[in-house]
């Protein structure tokens, strides 16, 4: 990128100085992602954070991703610069949720979306990705199956899994959950000519109209690869803002108003320039949960 802004440069500065990775989510604002050394979704983010060189690691992003990055790399520094941007969806499942769970279904394996706090992947079987989530069903060595926290994903996935039970938890994310069916058609009468790629976090009302439904790297893939030249974009408005400015020989266009996440808005510019110059907020875990989850990461990949 040209032309980069004061606190830009600065923050450039500064990553050279304390040999540091930045690494971005594809919805913190363009401005960080512009500063970042790899833009990606959350576990490659902690893939790339465990392969990387430095051992100073800024994940802007939201709490999980933070954590995950530290479950991989546990001997490095890992910096999150919004330490207050959670992810509602990860706080709606605790591991007591996941032990009761366990309880009720003593038959069945814990299969944990990687948007949940390391304490829930501690105490789950297998993670997986919203890419990876119908592979890692398949191929679980179990007819039954806990899917926590995200009752749309879980649901997406058991309705292609038939052979399996899925007993879902009734987590959502509220920044997918708000787009409703008559956001999507109402989008599709005003492009009539549009193809939607839309993410599986939402509704099973919103995903039954997606010509894709996939990850945030499957659904820019999408955009990237398609022929067609007009595009309703089912995910956070930063993809939207992203596909503008990378295809301007396509038209983009967000479904709904409402796709905005709050959390991820707070990893600004600045709050990256002074969580560098500080070092400060470091993601801390203890021994025992960074173990117990790494297992969980592990079985996903090696699955």
């Amino acid at each position: 990128m040209e032309n980069f802004n004061e606190l830009q440069n600065e923050i450039l500065r500064l990553k050279k100085e304390k040999n540091a990775l930045i690494l971005a989510h594809y919805y913190v604002p363009l401005e960080v992602q512009d500063v970042a050394d790899a833009v990606c979704d959350s576990f490659a983010m902690a893939q790339k954070a465990a392969k990387a060189e430095q051992d100073l690691i800024v994940v802007c992003g939201v709490r999980f991703m933070g954590e995950s990055a530290k479950i991989l790399s546990p001997a490095k520094t890992v910096l999150l610069p919004a330490p207050d941007a959670g992810c509602p969806m990860a706080d709606m499942v605790t591991p007591g949720d996941v032990l009761r769970l366990r309880a009720e279904h003593p038959k069945a394996k814990v299969m944990c979306y990687v948007n949940s706090s390391a304490a829930v992947k501690a105490v789950s079987d297998v993670c997986c990705t919203s890419s990876s989530a119908l592979r890692i069903a398949k191929n679980l060595d179990s007819e039954e199956i806990i899917f926590v926290p995200d009752v749309h994903l879980g649901s997406f996935v058991a309705a292609r899994v038939p052979e399996k039970k899925f007993w879902l938890h009734n987590g959502f994310c509220p920044t997918h959950h708000k787009i409703t069916e008559a956001d999507v058609l109402a989008a599709k009468r005003a492009h009539p000519e549009a193809v939607f790629a839309v993410h599986p976090e939402c509704g099973d009302d919103v995903v039954k109209h997606g010509d894709l439904v996939g990850s945030t790297a499957e659904i820019l893939d999408f955009a990237r690869r398609t022929e067609a030249k007009e595009i309703l974009i089912g995910t956070e408005g930063e993809i939207v803002a992203r596909l503008r400015r990378e295809l301007p020989e396509k038209r983009v266009w967000g479904v709904g108003a409402a796709f905005v996440c709050p959390n991820m808005k707070k990893v600004t510019p600045e709050a990256l320039f002074e969580c560098m110059r500080d070092e400060k907020y470091k993601v801390e875990l203890p021994e025992d949960q960074l173990r117990r989850a790494r297992e969980s990461l592990d079985r996903m990949v090696n699955s």
